[in-house]
This record gives structure tokens, C-alpha cells and sequence, in this order.
């Protein structure tokens, strides 16, 4: 059996789709097959197709226990960072006119510093926000064109709580990336003068540090927590192999005791 699997494996080698299908079926077959082979000739055909279906949903529950506990296997949708809006301000930190009415007054929110995890998460969906080139709201070509000048945070559980650490309810998290148009920078040619509101450097000078333009405006990128659903396809798979293992258990445990009453009146 061993050897067919092999053999069906490496004679298809046309598309790598349709091979690795055909190996796991021939895995499948061969691995279930055989077991079930065995319990068949010992047991009996039908008893030896619910044990082995008992076994097989028992190992899918205690699988997708361990996959649903730490968020592995087959996973659904990641957390992600999802922009609400991108709000325009001619005042540094004016954000009054948002839609969202908790990011209006930026007093109750906390500053993240450069090297938050959630800033530099909350920072990429804010570039793929302003420069992607799938976005309906890009405002910049490409990334350099722009640099961060401050990032706040508010809601979500808190990580200094132990008590936040157990399921339950998540509230409300939200981010605000804000930025500015940078101030360009061009590299003189022999004879060339330095356009006004530019930084200019010679041939061969390394680059300087991104600023911002003084009086740009002000671009806030707000942004929710999409909590998404990476425990869910495992969760499913939890419950229905438990519920089939119990469906099975119970077949079982019925046969066992008609099996018991007639052994009970054959010796009467």
C-alpha cells in the first residue's frame, strides 16, 4: 500500500495542485483504510466502523482543542487595524470635526512612542491607507512622501490587568496615526540653485533625515480594532467532532447493552 501511494504520488507531476490532492487521498485511504481493515476483520464490519469513527472524531476533538487554546492550525481572519476615516486639519491635533465621536478630544487618549507594538501595527494599515495602491482614500503617492509626527491609542483590554487576561468581552480599541507632508528633498546638478521650500544636496551626499513641512496640513488616519475571527474555523471543528464522537459513543454504548440483554436471556 505503502509503495502505491508512492507510485501515484511521483507519476503525476504535471500541476503540483493535483498531486498533492492525490497524496493526501491516498494517505487518507491507506492510513483510515487499514485501520479500519483491521477492526473490520476482528469486530465486524459495522462495529468495526463505529470504533474507528469514535477514534477518528476523538482525535479530531482533542486536535481542535489544541488549535482553538492556541490559536493555531486552520485559523480564520487575523486582528487587524480597520480605517474609519482620514481626517484633514489645518491645526496641529485638531481632530474636532472627526465623525468619531471619541477621537474629537485627544486628551483621554495615550501617546504611544516610537517602538509601541501597536503603533507599528497600527502604522502599517495606516501606509497601506494613505499610499496603497487599492485604497479609495490614498492621499500620497508612496510612503516617503509623508512623515509620522505623532500616534495615540485608547480602549481595548488592559495588559497590566490580570484580571483582562480571561475571555470575555473586548471593548472598543482605537488608533490614530497622524502625519505631514515632507519636505522635499533635491539633489543639485552643476550650476543648479536650490528651489525655495526644498532641501538640497550635492551629488553623492547622503540623504538627511525626513521632515515635516512647516504649516502642511495635518493628516489623522482613525482607525478601529478588527478583532477578527482566528479561533472560530477550529472552534467549529471542535464542537462538530464532539458532537459526532458523542453521536458515536452513544451508538456504541446502545449496541453494547442489546448486545448484553441478549447474552442475559441466551443463558436463561
Amino acid at each position: 500500500m505503502a509503495s502505491l501511494a508512492a507510485t501515484v504520488a511521483l507519476s503525476v507531476t504535471w500541476d503540483p495542485t493535483i498531486r498533492g490532492v492525490l497524496v493526501v487521498l491516498v494517505a487518507v485511504l491507506v492510513l483510515m483504510g487499514s485501520a479500519y481493515v483491521l477492526l473490520a476483520t476482528n469486530l465486524g464490519v459495522r462495529l468495526g466502523f463505529l470504533v474507528a469513527a469514535a477514534a477518528f472524531w476523538g482525535w479530531m476533538t482533542i486536535m481542535g482543542l489544541a488549535w482553538w487554546a492556541y490559536g493555531i492550525g486552520l485559523q480564520g481572519p487575523s486582528p487587524t487595524w480597520s480605517v474609519v476615516e482620514v481626517l484633514t486639519s489645518t491645526r496641529p491635533d485638531d481632530t474636532s470635526q472627526a465623525a468619531l465621536v471619541e477621537a474629537r478630544d485627544l486628551s483621554k487618549w495615550t501617546e504611544l512612542p516610537e517602538g509601541d507594538v501597536i503603533r507599528g501595527e497600527a502604522q502599517a494599515s495606516a501606509d497601506a491607507a494613505l499610499a496603497g495602491e487599492e485604497s479609495g482614500v490614498a492621499v500620497f503617492e508612496a510612503t516617503s512622501d509623508y512623515v509620522t509626527t505623532d500616534a495615540y491609542a485608547m480602549g481595548g483590554k488592559d495588559p497590566d490587568n490580570l484580571l483582562s487576561r480571561l475571555p470575555g468581552p473586548t471593548p472598543p480599541q482605537y488608533a490614530i496615526i497622524q502625519v505631514q507632508r515632507v519636505v522635499p528633498v533635491v539633489t543639485l546638478e552643476t550650476g543648479q540653485t536650490c528651489p525655495p521650500d526644498a532641501r538640497c544636496i550635492e551629488f553623492g551626499e547622503t540623504p538627511p533625515k525626513a521632515e515635516a513641512q512647516p504649516g502642511a496640513p495635518e493628516i489623522s488616519v482613525i482607525m478601529a480594532r478588527d478583532l477578527g475571527a482566528r479561533r472560530l474555523p477550529p472552534a467549529l471543528i471542535t464542537i462538530a467532532s464532539a458532537i459526532l464522537l458523542g453521536v458515536t459513543c452513544n451508538a456504541l454504548h446502545r449496541r453494547d447493552k442489546v448486545a448484553s440483554e441478549h447474552r442475559s436471556q441466551a443463558k436463561v
